[in-house]
């Protein structure tokens, strides 16, 4: 007889609970939640997922949670199981999460399924990693993350392709979890917290969350984040305009000049809004790196309200220093337009034309054209 396939199973029994009632989310407010009338869904929608699994029940052996957190369901409709993790308490927390997922990773599972929402996946990829391959059943009030099926139902139609021997590609997923505290002040703060592995089956597998100005403000925080994680000791940023960089400097938790430069070292603000002759006297001599971004519709990435960067400065830090950050949709409204180079000096435009790297995204670059205004 053929090896079952090994299912791991985790539910957030929590996830979501505070979204039909207007609390934006389930951080640290489930208990205020329930006084309100809410109805926990997670074990509902983790249903969904395994109905269209019920044809496979003899190929397959759930490995899951005491109680809510899998065991009960998987009993009640009528799967193999076996338990590797029991919560020490009825209410169950995020570290209970985190055990379970590196007790069913440790079981050696083919994927493990959970329910829940970013937060639930943050959990999960503290532990589990590149560990094994994973799926989530969205079931909480904020779904940014890459793990997610579209919905419970395709989470099911996933793992029945692999149950059932048909080749599945696999690849790798962000998981990304916003502030709760500072959404429900309006504010919208992201950050990837790494990736796991996942079915790459486009019709039942969500993207990370795009479109609109909440999203734009995810994308920019993204940027920020990776940017900060990035920046080495000892080496001198020079920050340029605009509010893309911004963002870089908010992440940093320094002060910003919108339209001027700044200069940053060891997470240190140690020159504001400087002059050109100021620049060239800071990063002679020194490891330097210069973020900039384009401006918006026209595409001048040198010599539209960054004057500071002279060409003696710009050759000082070298064109292989340079780190253009952009958010997609900002590229997409040049439509196929090159990137400007206008510096006053017409040799210098010229060194710096070709292709050239532009972050647009956690770790994801695209490659752009720097041309010349008159191509």
């Amino acid at each position: 007889m053929a090896s079952r396939f090994r299912l791991g199973l985790i539910i957030n029994p929590v996830a979501g609970v505070g979204g039909a009632v207007a609390l934006k989310g389930s951080d640290g407010v489930v208990a205020q939640a329930l006084a309100l009338g809410a109805v926990p869904m997670a074990g509902e929608k983790t249903r969904q997922a395994l109905t269209p699994l019920l044809p496979f029940i003899e190929q397959l052996e759930i490995y899951t949670v005491a109680g809510a957190m899998g065991a009960t369901l998987a009993a009640e409709m009528g799967f193999q199981y076996r338990i590797c993790y029991c919560p020490a308490q009825t209410d169950t927390s995020a570290l209970d999460t985190e055990a379970a997922a590196q007790a069913l990773a440790e079981a050696g599972v083919d994927l493990l399924l959970f329910a829940g929402g970013d937060g639930t996946a943050r959990n999960i990829c503290t532990v589990v990693a590149d560990k094994t391959t994973v799926l989530g059943i969205p079931a909480g009030c904020k779904i940014h993350s890459g793990v997610y099926a579209i919905s419970p139902a395709a989470a099911g139609k996933v793992i029945a392709q692999l149950v059932a021997g048909e080749l599945v590609t696999l690849t790798e997923a962000p998981v990304m979890d916003i502030d709760e505290m500072a959404f429900r002040q309006g504010v919208v703060k992201a950050r990837r917290y790494g990736e796991m592995r996942i079915p790459a089956e486009l019709r039942y597998v969500q993207n990370v969350k795009s479109g609109g100005k909440e999203v734009e403000a995810l994308v920019l925080d993204d940027l920020a984040a990776y940017v900060v994680s990035q920046m080495d000791a000892n080496v001198r940023y020079v920050m340029g305009s605009g509010s893309t960089v911004a963002a870089v400097m908010a992440e940093l938790g320094l002060e910003n000049t919108l339209l001027g430069v700044d200069v940053v070292e060891n997470g240190e603000l140690i020159a504001k809004d400087v002059t050109a002759s100021q620049l060239l006297e800071l990063v002679q001599g020194h490891d330097c790196k210069l973020v900039i971004t384009l401006i918006g519709g026209q595409g001048h990435v040198f010599g539209r309200g960054n004057q500071q960067l002279s060409p003696a400065v710009i050759r000082a830090i070298g064109r292989d220093n340079i780190w253009l950050i952009a958010t997609k949709s900002k590229l997409k409204e040049l439509a196929g337009r090159p990137l400007l180079a206008d510096t006053g000096d017409a040799r210098l435009d010229h060194e710096l034309q070709g292709l050239i790297p532009v972050l647009v995204g956690y770790n994801d670059y695209v490659m752009y054209r720097l041309g010349l205004e008159d191509d």
